[in-house]
């Protein structure tokens, strides 16, 4: 039963973390729509793994790994919990989160505020052996000496319990963390990280879509030359263009939702272009529909992530997602998912 549709008024006078908070226990009781089957073209392989489906959760939404399965359930190809750091840290002050309603989208500065890695780690035990991809995304603790040694951690704390591994250097919320970033920064942790797996679990980058060129180039040779699994791209943006100026359009903090998709899937495109369509991207920022999706992919995406639209349009959103894309797939004569893959990169 989709409970939303009676519930959203409700959550939409709470205050943002509250309402995250509440959607967290419903979730946690199994009032959740289940999701029905996925149509057989939307299935893909990738990192030695199949996809049902390639539309996942992204990371925020659950920090704490407490209802991956719940996402599994709702019709998600994958779910990605975190961002999780080594200790546990309470983020940044509240209030922290901003909804911009009228653009569908969202300002946050929440600061990687989580639980820490035993909390999650005993979660993702506690379901070891369920069916379904759960990807683990990993920060830094904010007061960290070591960064780089946090992510190290976070790749021993969680292998063999994640499906995959996100390094997160990408959130604009904790001073400093982007500049990991930079080619030199940046080669010295791959290196690192990689070198802390003891197997071969898959390794994807999360990057932000406030890069120059030549950033993107060099992200584009670190991840070829180091034998990166994938990229993520893109996180929230510190970008405003585009946006109905009000009090909460000038909050400081990461720009999700709808007036991300221009710019995060622009990068995308350019992402594709410059590592010549070899290494998969998972396309993130601003999708609301099938529509946005099958363009993700179509700009070289070989999965895609949503949250934001989630906040205002509820669980169904998932359903009507896939369906579309199935349809357009079929529309243009495309028998799977992957050959649509970078179409309009040509």
């Amino acid at each position: 039963m989709n409970l939303f549709p009676l519930a959203r008024p409700f959550l939409g006078l709470m205050d943002p973390e509250t309402a995250h908070r509440n959607t967290i226990r419903a979730l946690k009781l199994g009032l959740v729509p289940a999701g029905g089957a996925d149509p057989a073209e939307l299935g893909i392989d990738l990192f030695g793994l199949h996809f049902p489906n390639p539309v996942g959760i992204a990371a925020g939404f659950d920090k704490n790994a407490e209802v991956p399965d719940a996402m599994l359930r709702l019709g998600m190809g994958f779910a990605e919990i975190g961002t999780v750091t080594p200790r546990p840290q309470a983020g940044n002050p509240r209030p922290r989160i901003f909804r911009l309603a009228h653009e569908r989208a969202v300002i946050n500065r929440l600061g990687f505020n989580n639980e820490g890695h035993a909390a999650a780690k005993g979660r993702l035990e506690a379901r070891r052996g369920r069916p379904g991809i759960v990807g683990v995304n990993i920060g830094a603790n904010k007061d960290s000496e070591d960064r780089i040694a946090d992510y190290e951690t976070g790749i021993r704390a969680f292998e063999g319990l994640a499906s995959y591994f996100t390094v997160n250097i990408s959130s604009p919320n904790t001073p400093g963390l982007r500049a990991l970033q930079n080619k030199a920064e940046l080669e010295t942790l791959v290196t690192r990280v990689l070198a802390a797996r003891a197997g071969e679990t898959p390794v994807l980058l999360k990057i932000a879509p406030d890069l120059t060129d030549e950033e993107l180039q060099d992200i584009a040779d670190v991840a070829a030359e180091k034998g990166l699994d994938g990229l993520i791209v893109s996180n929230t943006t510190i970008a405003r263009e585009g946006l109905v100026q009000g009090a909460r359009a000038g909050e400081t903090g990461g720009l999700s939702g709808q007036p991300l998709f221009g710019l995060s899937t622009a990068i995308l495109r350019q992402m594709y272009k410059l590592t010549g369509g070899r290494i998969p991207l998972v396309g993130v920022g601003g999708i609301g529909s099938g529509a946005d999706a099958y363009a993700k992919i179509r700009a070289g995406a070989s999965l895609v992530q949503l949250y934001t639209a989630l906040v205002y349009e509820g669980p169904g959103l998932v359903g009507a997602i896939k369906r579309d894309l199935a349809a357009m797939l079929k529309a243009d004569g495309f028998a799977r998912v992957q050959d649509a893959i970078g179409q309009d990169t040509e």
